[in-house]
């Protein structure tokens, strides 16, 4: 009996039903919203059944038929994936889907070296990647949509289980010409009187101003970002200074300008980076195989950003 679906359209459907609407499905998965809408209107035709109901800006909800088929959608995804794991434990070959996921400020210097060497080393992976920050990141495991993630152990809830890999103490960055730039250590009283441009994501700002706080300090915030290439561009046009855990890659900011990184001494706490995954979910071949190649390439020293300067 001939199929009357796709796994892809089984995916992109259970990916709206989480999300509630087209649109947040898109950003998820990394699909175009037609693709999606598409594969919904196959379905639906294909089984004369009505899986949505529409509310004019307002997203999608689950018809009572589109909760059962919602359901059995999920076990047979899953039992796909169970599939994947048998293949790979029977060949003794990491191989199947796998999905990881990186804090934003992380992203840009390790996602497409880690996805190379890993795919590399198991051609029969087949990977991708999300990026987002703390939050984010902790959404997408809990709805399995990413199965690790690489990121810092900020706030991590106890249903989330964190592999530290590496210690990262606070660094400053400041303009090349700036006076203290030349100091081999600072401490955040020498730094008291000074700009401070803060990178504004959801729990990294708070780690960030905890730093200051436990040193009974107030910093002088002049501008905030979310993005640390803009964090970067501001520090080396002389607007103040930015803290950062990631060890130096260049001495130039994104627009051409110098800049200068100074550890922080002090009684600091550092992050640490690592990573994070369900508490809950079985450890497939892939993941395992993924989780070690990553703690490899911490430990050689060879991931960007990660490295002793």
């Amino acid at each position: 009996m001939a199929l009357r679906f796709t796994f892809r359209q089984l995916e992109y459907f259970v990916a709206v039903g989480d999300a509630g609407s087209i649109a947040l499905a898109s950003q998820r998965i990394n699909v175009s919203s037609p693709s999606i809408s598409s594969a919904i209107s196959q379905l639906e035709t294909e089984f004369g059944l009505q899986l949505f109901v529409r509310h004019h800006a307002q997203g999608l909800s689950l018809t009572p038929g589109g909760r059962q088929f919602f359901k059995a959608a999920k076990t047979i995804l899953d039992n796909a994936a169970a599939l994947s794991d048998i293949t790979s434990e029977v060949s003794g070959e990491a191989r199947g889907p796998l999905t990881f996921g990186a804090l934003s400020t992380l992203a840009p210097l390790v996602t497409a070296s880690v996805r190379r060497s890993f795919q590399a080393a198991f051609p029969f992976a087949d990977v991708s990647v999300r990026e987002g920050n703390q939050s984010d990141l902790i959404q997408m495991i809990r709805r399995a949509e990413i199965n690790v993630a690489l990121t810092y152990d900020l706030e991590i809830p106890n249903d989330v289980h964190f592999e530290p890999l590496a210690t990262l103490p606070p660094i400053a960055i400041l303009p090349a010409d700036h006076p203290l730039a030349q100091r081999e250590g600072l401490s955040l009283h020498d730094l008291r009187e000074e700009a401070y441009i803060l990178l504004d994501l959801p729990i990294s700002r708070d780690y960030f101003l905890s730093l200051f706080q436990r040193e009974g300090l107030k910093p002088k915030i002049v501008e905030r970002t979310t993005q640390m290439t803009v964090s970067q561009s501001l520090v080396a046009n002389g607007f103040g200074f930015a803290l950062t855990n990631m060890h130096r890659l260049s001495d130039r900011a994104p627009d051409g300008g110098k800049l200068a990184y100074v550890p922080l001494v002090g009684d600091l706490r550092p992050m640490k980076f690592g990573l994070a995954t369900n508490q809950a979910d079985h450890v497939s071949r892939v993941l395992s195989a993924f989780c070690e190649h990553v703690a490899q390439r911490v430990k050689a020293g060879s991931l960007p950003g990660l490295g002793v300067d």
